[in-house]
């Protein structure tokens, strides 16, 4: 279940200052101070103590009283259809959240999403298996996660862009087509259903009208880096719509990382009726890359990006290689070992997302909607020694009303809704062939699949006093896996007559995520607030069928892991140059989902840790101390440790020993204990240089274990990156504006660990732990030049 507004999930709104009942409550609508933006809330700015709600506004046009109006007492008498539409688009009441808006990233060459989500605190990211696939974590979410996202809830203007299986990918983001980027952090079930343990996400491409003409855009840089954009936006009448294109390529800075990849993105918006409107969404990403084997730290220290690395009899110290079989069933005709290059690693896959959204005013306190979304992934990922083949079409359909009014005189939004998505689909999985080209040869496995999820949600909002808001949710939701796993075994014969071992799983799960929040406005300045939610994720399909040895078998008994999350938080704005945030949360997990690298390449085994928990602090800052300049911070400190976990390992070889130890007291791996990202620049606002700026940026991130034991840590790093650009306006009959920018990033040429996968404890036959030789890890960038400017047209 979507609310319309950015997340697309529940619309969960205060009637705030935009019902000019209480301005001094507007605020309390977010966890950050309001922030402007250039794109509306699944399209318009959330309310603050400005102008109410003319963005979204601008979307609609005024109508003529409905033929059922609402009641005429004094909360309601004010309401009218646009007041009404702008709360429907605001940001969950309650939630702890922050807005990124572009001007953060406007003036830089945006080449990822990680670029722009280090500005929000609570947010982690590392580099996935590609060159826009990055794995973006919410408190550590996804970051104990091998590839993708998983455990947060991804939408793009309101629309789900993660799977009914719990997968989203972030390839499909090119950070030039989004105005601003919705970042609601912790348990958030109630809202967002199933896999919104961490928390949940929505892009926001920029409504047509803002853009008003058509841009082009060209950014490039080091390591063959071009990235070719252009942008398209109109009102005219009752439609608004805005198109964004783009062509990436790349050669990459590590051996056999190439890539092209293109993305559109469109969204348009029909006003048919003074009562109806209709939009459409349509998303498509086409990505070709090669790709290297993950590293241990070892080989990271002797040769960390991979040069040299053409063939495995010849490779330079320190390369990844990856052993394949001669006749691509057994050993018998001998094996090959050769590199990522020699073997021609990589992926060749396509996403396709089609969505339409139905609103319908009964009267000006009632909404009515219905969205569907078509959302195929098909992937060819020879990425080790097997390759994961597969079409993966999903559907999912949502309808709610969400109503505003007052119970027993208290101002109330209230909310229901019931939604249902499912995937169905049947991939393989084939050995690689040597010899390069990534050639397939016969099938090690094959999993048909069908990942149902169906429920409710209700939420109620009430304020009880001008300065305190109450929040109420709960959601219902079953989830039905299905699955069976066709493993082929062709034994040492040289004449292949395969054994097929089937796996079924049919397993239900039922959930329930109740959810509590109270907002309190002290002053204009303060607003503090506190929260208990929960959040539950159950495994993928794909999780119950694969060992920690990385080949096929039974792991079918993962359960859903659940979540307890309090959060307790301030945010003080004592004037307009000042906004300060800081959050406290401390959340209990039960049965979480943790995945480790496994000796396969590019496969990961998942299992349940019984007991968890995560606490931590999030700061963010954003101070304009003098004229031209500004300084913004965010911060983020990460505890997590499991309470309740003991590991059984076999020692190596044949009918080796079973050894038992507890894990209770240590780390989680992948968790880096502090992140900062924190930015100085300076813009000159008047004068013949009037346009021209520089900001100075620090990027830290602790080091972090790697596996169970805490025997092996990723080290920590700090980069710099510096920046210069220049924006203007022109007096021209077919231009508008203007903007240059150059960036070098990595000043000072650091080598530090962009992406470390969680790795297996070994054991010995005397029971000493030790560590699999399992690769892991990916380098960051060497220092790079980056450069761009965008034209924009009337």
């Amino acid at each position: 279940m979507h609310r319309y507004h950015a997340l697309g999930g529940a619309s969960l709104l205060v009637l705030g200052s935009a019902l000019s009942l209480a301005p001094s409550t507007a605020e309390a609508q977010t966890a950050l101070p309001a922030v402007t933006v250039d794109a509306p809330r699944a399209t318009t700015a959330r309310p603050a103590a400005r102008k109410p709600a003319v963005r979204a506004s601008a979307r609609t046009q005024a109508r003529p009283p409905s033929a059922n109006p609402a009641p005429s007492a004094s909360l309601t008498a004010g309401i009218t259809p646009s007041v009404a539409r702008a709360l429907l688009y605001q940001a969950p009441t309650g939630q702890t959240e922050t807005t990124i808006d572009r001007s953060q990233w406007d003036n830089r060459p945006a080449v990822t999403v990680a670029d722009v989500l280090r500005e929000s605190p609570g947010i982690s990211v590392k580099q996935g298996n590609g060159p826009r696939d990055i794995g973006i974590s919410i408190r550590g979410s996804n970051a104990r996660n091998g590839f993708g996202i998983r455990n947060l809830v991804i939408f793009d203007d309101g629309f789900p862009v993660t799977q009914p299986d719990g997968l989203s990918r972030s390839d499909l983001i090119d950070p030039r087509a989004y105005g601003a980027i919705d970042v609601i952090r912790g348990p958030s079930s109630a809202l967002y259903g199933n896999y919104a343990t961490g928390g949940a996400l929505n892009f926001r491409t920029r409504p047509g009208g803002s853009i008003d003409g058509a841009e082009y855009g060209v950014d490039s840089g080091s390591f063959g880096y071009l990235n070719n954009y252009f942008t398209y936006g109109k009102k005219v009448g009752n439609f608004e719509g805005s198109l964004f294109a783009s062509d990436a390529r790349g050669d990459g800075f590590i051996g056999n990382s190439w890539y092209n990849t293109q993305t559109v993105n469109f969204l348009g918006t029909l006003q048919a009726t003074p009562d109806d409107r209709f939009t459409v969404k349509f998303i498509n990403n086409n990505l070709d890359t090669r790709l290297p084997l993950r590293y241990t730290l070892d080989q990271f220290y002797l040769n960390p990006f991979q040069r040299g690395c053409t063939t495995g009899g010849n490779a330079a110290p320190g390369c990844a290689t990856v052993t394949l079989n001669k006749n691509v069933f057994n050993t018998a005709a001998g094996t090959d070992v050769e590199t990522a290059v020699q073997a021609g690693l990589g992926r060749t896959d396509r996403r396709t997302i089609v969505g339409g959204r139905w609103e319908h005013d009964f009267d000006n306190t009632t909404t009515w909607r219905n969205q569907f979304v078509f959302d195929d992934r098909n992937i060819s990922q020879p990425t080790g020694g097997t390759s994961a083949i597969g079409d993966f079409p999903s559907y999912n359909y949502m309808s709610d009303v969400t109503k505003r009014g007052e119970i027993f005189g208290l101002e109330s939004t209230a909310y229901f809704g019931a939604f249902y998505n499912t995937l169905t689909a049947s991939s393989d999985s084939r050995f690689v062939m040597p010899g390069g080209n990534a050639t397939l040869g016969r099938l090690q496995s094959n999993t048909w699949s069908d990942t149902t999820n169906y429920g409710v949600r209700a939420r109620e909002e009430l304020k009880l006093t001008p300065q305190l808001t109450a929040i109420a949710g709960i959601g219902w939701e079953t989830t039905h896996l299905k699955g069976i796993n066709s493993a082929y075994n062709y034994g040492t014969s040289p004449v292949p007559n395969p054994i097929i071992t089937p796996t079924t799983a049919d397993r239900q799960f039922q959930n329930t995520a109740p959810e509590l929040a109270l907002l309190y406005k002290l002053s204009p300045e303060w607003l503090f607030r506190a929260r208990v939610a929960t959040g539950y994720g159950t495994p993928q399909i794909g999780n119950l069928f694969v060992l920690s040895d990385g080949t096929p078998g039974n792991n079918t008994q993962l359960q859903t892991q659940k979540n307890l999350g309090y959060d307790l938080g301030f945010d003080w704005t004592p004037n307009s140059a000042l906004k300060f945030s800081a959050t406290g949360f401390y959340e209990f997990f039960r049965n979480e989902l943790v995945s480790q690298a496994t000796p396969v390449a590019g496969v990961s085994y998942m299992f349940n840790a019984p007991r968890s928990e995560h606490r931590g602090v999030e700061l963010a800052a954003d101070w304009k101390f003098y004229p031209g300049w500004r300084f913004t911070a965010a911060y983020t400190y990460l505890d997590q440790f499991y309470t309740e976990y003991t590991e059984d390992i076999r020692s190596q070889g044949a009918g080796g020993t079973v050894f038992s130890f507890n894990r209770a007291g240590n780390k989680i791996p992948g968790i880096s204990p502090h992140e900062l990202t924190a930015r100085l620049g300076y813009e000159q606002m008047w004068g013949p240089l009037a346009g021209l700026g520089a900001f100075v940026e620090v990027q830290w991130k602790d080091s972090f274990y790697m596996d169970n034991a805490n025997l092996q840590k990723a080290p920590g790093y700090e980069l710099v990156n510096l920046n210069v650009h220049y924006n203007t306006d022109l007096q021209s009959d077919y231009f508008k504006s203007l903007s240059m920018y150059a960036e070098v990033r990595n000043v000072f040429n650091r080598t530090y660990v962009a992406s470390a996968n969680n790795i297996s404890n070994s054991v010995s036959a005397v029971g000493l732990q030790g560590l699999s030789p399992t690769g892991s890890i990916y380098a960051g960038s060497p220092r790079a030049f980056m450069a761009g400017m965008r034209l924009a047209f009337k």
